[in-house]
Order: structure tokens, then C-alpha cells, then sequence
């Protein structure tokens, strides 16, 4: 049987102020009826313009498909007329964008956008468009459906309103669904849902999935297949079991040795450079200048694809009969190292945060309690990670820490020094934030020389114009960059780039505790590799103390020494990082690390998961006693009673009745 789609030779190009971009050079790929092609890279690496092309969503005024065709179900998608196009457009193929917010009209009720499509694509009239509705929201796990139907999207949580998104998707039945980075912007227990969800859905309807992402974790949950794309091509396809067990390219290597496991140790492998600039695409291989195995061949021609079973192909001249063979593990293993583990158990206490609370008044005189209660020490030299869902009140502790937000109660002692509104200028300096969107932290119209400079001048760390030049100097060197950068405004850099920027702030003023708030979330996983080895060895070299907040819960494994899990505006869990991994107590930890996806499809597709039913009661009125109590599967009467903050066994605390 012909696969369901199939794209030949297809090239797409952008035309920009500053050239011609060629997004996608010649890719060839086929998706078979049923099922899921996973499509991993780099940001620019052509994955979303591929989806988009085959969706017909790409802007007329300077996109253009110069070459090649997409077969879908026995027609080619790119001789269509616009009418054609729209038909096939949601009826046979449906699309879940990455945020959920800006797929859904915030004027219009959710129930309205869903019959919409089905009442268009499928003739329906609105009674059976509306029973229709209710049955999507029901499949996609949206209680009460009769009564959300009416609500608006703002009414629903991040993770709701992307069920909202897969059933507007699925009301026309269609053929194929294209799931760009659907769950990038979710929780790992709410992604973990929405996961299942789309293997739930796969199996009852046989609809086929394109799944688009940069997290190996979740490809090597949900794929059958796995292209990998580099610079507009794919450079290597297979069976996912192929691509992670038996990887080819040198560019796949590199993927998933920067990814870390709750095992990994010493420092993270990452890809050296940056991605080519597709203005002018090299003649050879792409990837040679960061391949450290590139032939002279790869400079000079692009290597041809070759065939290493009936599913499993990769374009690497390392394939060629007379190529060289690599032990690429072994290599790798051989430039990474285990390090010992900072000795920071007996250091003094740097930070003390004392029954810290944070509350925000409503316009309808509420009160949102965002941090309730916290109570956090941080020794000098030590990683703290704090880990949790979106609106447990993670950031909101590290801002009003740093003074962002003024407590509403509790004490903040700094080196044994009270911090208040009277001294916290004082501690400015000895404090520092790093913030998760590198761009939106950084001053458009200033370069970066007067960006990092900004904090040299404020405390007057510098006597003159060469100091403060030589000075950001030395700092562009520390993160990595080049001194020529100083002259240079953010936008001319990549994501990367700009958090080693916000980094090199950080540090201008010689801080002894950064606060890095998701520092790493809006990164590649080739390019968090690189910043977190940057972190680890300024840490190393400078005595820094870090606070570490995150939702990659692998990642603060691997770099925090203790870690604190937040729910709702309280901490329910504290332990040593290894030990709160191999003994995890309150049964909110356990769904959370039960839902970290693994790069390892074997692990994957067999490892048993707690799924947390629901999300985030609201901080306005949390739930009494035990705040965990409406979403635990242990839950019982006595819940409704608060439990006791204590220590378990040795350096692990945990608030639970039944831990």
C-alpha cells in the first residue's frame, strides 16, 4: 500500500532584506498510514517550515516551494488551488500548534471553535456539530464537557486548552495530524497526559501523527520513526529504536549524548558551534565545521544517503566503504570525565529563607497566594534546584528573593544578614538573576557592551573607559564569546549566544548567588548542554552558589546537589538530588519523576507512569490541609488536616501523612 504522505525532492526558500534563506534543501521523507514520524533538530533546522509546506500555511508574501511535491493520499498537495487546499486543510489534515493560546480565538467560546470545522468539513448540523463536541471533549479527558463547551479560553489551564486544540484538530477526522512542539510549553505531568492522550487517540482512530520536537525524551515515548534534520536536510531516518541504539550521523551522536538521564554524571557532552547561516549554505557537508570526525570530503561535497537497512538511512560520508570506522561512544567517553561532586556539606550557610510568603491582590479582592510558607537554606558554593508545575510559585520565589517583589512576610537572611527594604540595595551585588528569555532580558537598542557594563557602572566597579572595556572583555571571554561581540545588539545573536550575554551580566559585578530562573527552558538541547557546562565550570572557578529553577526535571538532577519540590506555594520535599531520585517520598515527587520522559524507547514504552489527574487548584483558595490532597491517589480524610514538615531520615524532609 502507497504510504499516506510522501515528499520528494522539496525545497523552500524565504526571501528576506538580507537574501535569498534556504530553509529546506531537498528533503525526502514518507509518513505511513497510521503511523508516527517524529522530526528532530535544532531551531532552523527546517522542522516547522516542513510541517507548514505540507499544511499550505507558509506566507505568500516571501515564502516560496522551489522544488519537489508532497503526495497526500494519492494527490499532490502543490498543484492545488487555494479551494482545493482548504478542503484538505482541516477536514483530511489537522495541525496542534505549541501554544495553545494563539491557536484559540479568546473571544469565542471553545465548544464554537470546535463545531466550526466539523460543521463546515462534515456537514453536520449544529445540534450534531455540539454532540460532536462534547464526544471530542470527553476523548480528549476535559471533565464536564457539557458545561466547558461554554467557556471561554482563558477559563482553562495551559495544559485543558491544549486538549482543546488536539479535539478542534480531530472534529473532522483527519487523516493525519501535524503536532508541532505540542507539549514544549507544558509540565512534565501535563505533557505526560497529553502524550498518552495522542497514543490513546492513534489507536482508536488510525490516524497518522507528525510529531515535531526538540526533547529526545518524548520521541523516544511516542515515535514508530524518527527524522533527524540539520541545516534545511535530513540527515539521517529510522526506526526509533535504529536512531537511538544504532545511530549513524555524527549529528544524531551529538543529540543524544547532550541529553542528560538521572544517571548521568561528570560533564554533558555538547555539540560544538552554531548552525550554518542558510543565506549562504556551505557545498558540503553542513554539519563539518562541528563534525571533530569530517573528512576532507565533507568540505568539498555533499555526502550522498545511504541505505543501512530497509528502514534506517543517513547522509554521512562516514558510510563510504573506504571511511574510517568510529567508535563514536568510546570517543566520547574519552572527553568526558566523571567529576567529583562539589564538597559543600559542611560549608556555612550563604542564604536563609525563613517562613517566606507572596501574595498578590485581585481587582476582585482576592488574594493570590503564590508563595505560602517557604523555608529554604543554600550553603555557599552549593546548586539548589527547585522543581514543580507552572504556577506552583518557583519564580515568584526566586524574584521576591532577589527583591523583584517585596515579601508579604518572612525573613530573607543574606551571610547572616537580615535582608529588608532598608539594606537591599547592599545586596545587589552579592545577588544576581538570570532570567529564561534571554531575549526579553536583554535591552534591544543597547549593545552588548553597555549590557553587561550596566551593573559595572550602577555600583562604580570601574574607573575608566578601557577599564570597563577590558573588563566586559574578560567577561565575553568567560561565557564563551568573542571580544568583537561587545559591539555587536542582541538580535544579531542566537538564543544560545544570548543567555551566555545574560550570563556575563550576571557575573560583571562579581555576584556569590546567581538565581537562574529557567535558564535553559527556550534552548535547544545541543545548546543547553553547552550553557550548563558554562554554569558548572563558573561555579567551579568563581565559588558561586546557585539557585536552580527548572521544570526539566533531568537537568536539575544532573546539576543541583539538594532540591526542593514546590506545590502550590510550598515546598512538600527536600532531599540531596541523588537521594530524592532514588527515593522519592510524597507521592507529588513520584508523578513528577514518573513523568520525566527518558531517552531510552526500550524505558519508554514500558516503564509505568503515575498520571496526575487534573491540574493546579488555584492559588486564590488552595485546598484545605494538605494541598496535594485533590490530585493524590492516597489521599484520605486525615488529608484534610495539614501534615507536619519533617525530617524523614537524615537531610530528606517531606510534608505528607503517608510518606
Amino acid at each position: 500500500m502507497a504510504p499516506l504522505l510522501s515528499i520528494k525532492n522539496l525545497h523552500v526558500s524565504f526571501h528576506t532584506y538580507a537574501g535569498k534563506v534556504h530553509a529546506v534543501r531537498g528533503i525526502d521523507l514518507t509518513v505511513e498510514r497510521g503511523e508516527t514520524l517524529a522530526i528532530v533538530g535544532e531551531s532552523g533546522s527546517g522542522k516547522s517550515v516542513t510541517s507548514k509546506a505540507i499544511f499550505g500555511l507558509l506566507p505568500k508574501h516571501n515564502a516560496s516551494i522551489e522544488h519537489g511535491e508532497i503526495w497526500f493520499d494519492g494527490q499532490d498537495l502543490l498543484t492545488l488551488n487555494k479551494k482545493e487546499m482548504q478542503r484538505i486543510r482541516g477536514s483530511e489534515i489537522g495541525v496542534v500548534f505549541q501554544d495553545p493560546m494563539t491557536a484559540l480565538n479568546p473571544t469565542m467560546k471553545v465548544g464554537k471553535q470546535v463545531v466550526e470545522g466539523a460543521m463546515k468539513h462534515r456537514k453536520l448540523s449544529k445540534k450534531e456539530a455540539y454532540d460532536l463536541a462534547i464526544e471530542l471533549f470527553e476523548l480528549v479527558g476535559i471533565p464536564n464537557p457539557e458545561v466547558r463547551i461554554h467557556q471561554y479560553p482563558h477559563e482553562f489551564s495551559g495544559g485543558m486548552r491544549q486538549r482543546v486544540v488536539i479535539a478542534m484538530a480531530l472534529a473532522c477526522k483527519p487523516k493525519l495530524l501535524i503536532a508541532d512542539e505540542p507539549t514544549t510549553a507544558l509540565d512534565v505531568t501535563i505533557q505526560a497526559q497529553i502524550l498518552d492522550l495522542l497514543r490513546e487517540i492513534q489507536q482508536k482512530t488510525g490516524t497518522a501523527i507528525i510529531f515535531i520536537t526538540h526533547d529526545l525524551g518524548v520521541v523516544a515515548n511516542i515515535a514508530d520513526s524518527v527524522a533527524v534534520m540539520y541545516a534545511g536536510k535530513i540527515v539521517e531516518k529510522g526506526k526509533v529504536e535504529e536512531i537511538f541504539h544504532e545511530p549513524i550521523h555524527p549529528y544524531t551522536w551529538g543529540l543524544i549524548q547532550s541529553v542528560p538521564n538521572m544517571e548521568t554524571k561528570g560533564k554533558l557532552y555538547a555539540i560544538p558551534g552554531s548552525p550554518p547561516d542558510l543565506l549562504k549554505p556551505p557545498k558540503g557537508d553542513a554539519f563539518a565545521p562541528r563534525n571533530e570526525y569530517a573528512l576532507a570530503i565533507d568540505y568539498e561535497k555533499q555526502p550522498p544517503t545511504y541505505q543501512v537497512s530497509d528502514t534506517h538511512f543517513a547522509a554521512t560520508w562516514l558510510l563510504h566503504p573506504q571511511a574510517p570506522k568510529i567508535n563514536y561512544q568510546k570517543k566520547i567517553a574519552e572527553q568526558l570525565h566523571d567529576e567529583e561532586d562539589n564538597k559543600v556539606k559542611d560549608n556555612d550557610v550563604l542564604l536563609k529563607v525563613n517562613n517566606l510568603k507572596k501574595y498578590f491582590n485581585l481587582p476582585s479582592k482576592q488574594v493570590l497566594k503564590a508563595v505560602d510558607g517557604v523555608n529554604i537554606e543554600i550553603k555557599k558554593g552549593e546548586t539548589f534546584g527547585l522543581v514543580g508545575e507552572s504556577g506552583c510559585g518557583k519564580s515568584t520565589t526566586g524574584r521576591t528573593i532577589i527583591g523583584l517583589y517585596e515579601p508579604t512576610e518572612g525573613d530573607i537572611i543574606y551571610d547572616n544578614q537580615p535582608v529588608n527594604e532598608r539594606n537591599r540595595g547592599a545586596f545587589h551585588q552579592k545577588i544576581q538573576m538570570i532570567f529564561q528569555d534571554p531575549y526579553a532580558s536583554l535591552n534591544p537598542r543597547k549593545k552588548v557592551e553597555d549590557i553587561i557594563a550596566e551593573g559595572l557602572d550602577i555600583h562604580g566597579l570601574v574607573q575608566n573607559k578601557q577599564e570597563r572595556q577590558e573588563r566586559v572583555q574578560q567577561l565575553l571571554e568567560a561565557v564563551g564569546l568573542q571580544p568583537d561581540h561587545a559591539q555587536r545588539f542582541p538580535h544579531e545573536f542566537s538564543g544560545g549566544q544570548r543567555q551566555r550575554i545574560g550570563i556575563a551580566r550576571a557575573l560583571a559585578v562579581e555576584p556569590e548567588l546567581i538565581i537562574a530562573d529557567e535558564p535553559i527552558s527556550a534552548l535547544d538541547v545541543s545548546i543547553q548542554a553547552q550553557v550548563v557546562n558554562l554554569l558548572k565550570d563558573l561555579q567551579k572557578e568563581r565559588e558561586l552558589t546557585y539557585l536552580f529553577i527548572a521544570h526539566d526535571l533531568s537537568m536539575v538532577k544532573y546539576i543541583s546537589n539538594r532540591i526542593g519540590v514546590m506545590y502550590l506555594g510550598v515546598i512538600v520535599e527536600m532531599a540531596e538530588a541523588d537521594e530524592l531520585y532514588k527515593n522519592p517520598l510524597h507521592p507529588y515527587t513520584q508523578a513528577l519523576l514518573s513523568s520525566v520522559p527518558l531517552p531510552d524507547p526500550h524505558v519508554e514504552k514500558t516503564r509505568e507512569r503515575i498520571i496526575l489527574e487534573g491540574g493546579l487548584p488555584s492559588p486564590v483558595d488552595p485546598p484545605r490541609g494538605c494541598r496535594f490532597r485533590t490530585r493524590c491517589p492516597l489521599a484520605t480524610e486525615k488529608c484534610l488536616e495539614a501534615p507536619q514538615w519533617r525530617e524523614a531520615e537524615k537531610g530528606h524532609w517531606v510534608a505528607c501523612h503517608y510518606a
